[in-house]
């Protein structure tokens, strides 16, 4: 049977205080309280005044005052308040104790206070809603088991993951994406997303079905609005509504599928979409969804901070991937960013995007929204926490 262990009390102390007044060892103490010896030398000094020395009353003073006092996040309402407020911005708790510390300049808090407080509070309240400030909005903590993949013999000219080139693995080098179809409950309903591996920027547009052709055309006129070394290299599942693949070549793209069964092998898309369906879930209905609504939700997913990027924001790291590629492509001219290719691309995107407000029933397309992001973030870079 194993042995029961009790806190030291005052009457214990007050002892212990009198027999090391005497000149008695550790070893004696202990015996005399039958105590381990580790637990009074602990106690002597953890509980010993820096003047005084060990005092009954003091190192029973001393014990209480460490003793726990609820989670922090109970005791601190300023920091409860702004916790909760980028939790319900979709931020997740390591993004939140990430850009603190970064803002700060020191730790403000772990991230496990946080997942501990909410679990905490689904435990003692059963109120489930709790659970909606999390990213994944799960009630209990473990992984759930994914099914993916689809045959790859319908498409022609597959090239497998294997043969990427190497610099697109180590996400060090800007221009190699990842892309997936988001499907929703609702027949035909479905949203195409790419993620650039490099900066996490994550671009989305609606489509009117998943036919392959129209997939194409779509990634088409999205990654011409890209300049040529912001696109080298697309990686697809193997799901047939990308079997058109094979029209990103005229851009100059190389495409790769990963192996069957192994969506992990696009892990940043993968961990994207899972990001979105906290606020697109899969029983949406898109027709139910504003365009502007659409465009908030990507927005705010590009300016959440990442630990991965140090926890600065994807559209940061864009904006500094798009800088620099300015700054190498071409020499300063007469007027503003003249003579770079990526803003001769954005300048052709929003002539497109005028056109699209002399005819509003015109669809609503990523390229619209990445040339409104392009442009805000030459401007400047708004900080996302004050």
């Amino acid at each position: 049977m194993g042995r029961s262990y009790d806190q030291l009390s005052l009457d214990d102390r007050c002892e212990i205080s009198r027999l090391s007044a005497n000149g008695s060892s550790i070893r004696q103490i202990a015996a005399a309280l039958d105590r381990s010896p580790s637990t009074i030398s602990r106690e002597l000094k953890r509980n010993s005044g820096a003047q005084v020395g060990y005092r009954s009353s003091y190192a029973n003073q001393q014990s209480r005052a460490r003793r726990w006092k609820g989670m922090r996040l109970e005791r601190d309402e300023r920091l409860r308040a702004a916790v909760l407020e980028r939790l319900a911005s979709g931020w997740s708790p390591e993004q939140i104790a990430g850009r603190l510390a970064r803002d700060q300049g020191r730790k403000v808090i772990c991230h496990e206070t946080i997942y501990r407080f909410i679990y905490a509070q689904l435990a003692r309240t059963r109120d489930y809603r709790w659970r909606r400030y999390l990213p994944r909005g799960k009630s209990r903590r473990g992984c759930r088991g994914r099914r993916g993949g689809s045959p790859a013999s319908f498409i022609e000219g597959r090239v497998s993951v294997a043969k990427r080139p190497p610099e697109a693995n180590d996400r060090k080098t800007c221009g190699h994406w990842e892309a997936d179809l988001m499907m929703f409950a609702k027949y035909g309903q479905a949203i195409l997303t790419v993620h650039d591996r490099k900066s996490r920027l994550l671009l989305a547009t609606r489509l009117a079905s998943k036919a392959a052709n129209g997939v194409a055309s779509h990634l088409v006129d999205l990654f011409g609005a890209i300049p040529q070394p912001l696109r080298r290299t697309v990686t697809f599942d193997n799901g047939t509504e990308f079997a058109r693949h094979l029209a990103l070549h005229d851009l100059q793209i190389e495409t790769f599928f990963c192996d069957p069964y192994a969506p992990w092998q696009k892990g940043g898309i993968e961990n994207a979409i899972g990001r979105m369906r906290r606020f697109i879930p899969r029983k949406t209905d898109l027709a139910t969804l504003s365009n502007a609504r659409f465009r908030k939700l990507v927005a705010a997913y590009n300016n959440t901070p990442r630990k991965c990027l140090d926890f600065s924001t994807p559209a940061e790291a864009f904006a500094q991937m798009l800088h620099f590629e300015c700054e190498s492509t071409s020499p300063p001219s007469r007027g503003r960013h003249r003579g770079c290719g990526a803003y001769r691309a954005m300048s052709r995107v929003i002539a497109r995007r005028r056109s699209r407000r002399s005819n509003p029933s015109l669809p609503v397309t990523a390229i619209d929204w990445i040339a409104s992001l392009t442009l805000a973030m030459t401007r400047s870079v708004r900080p996302i926490l004050s």
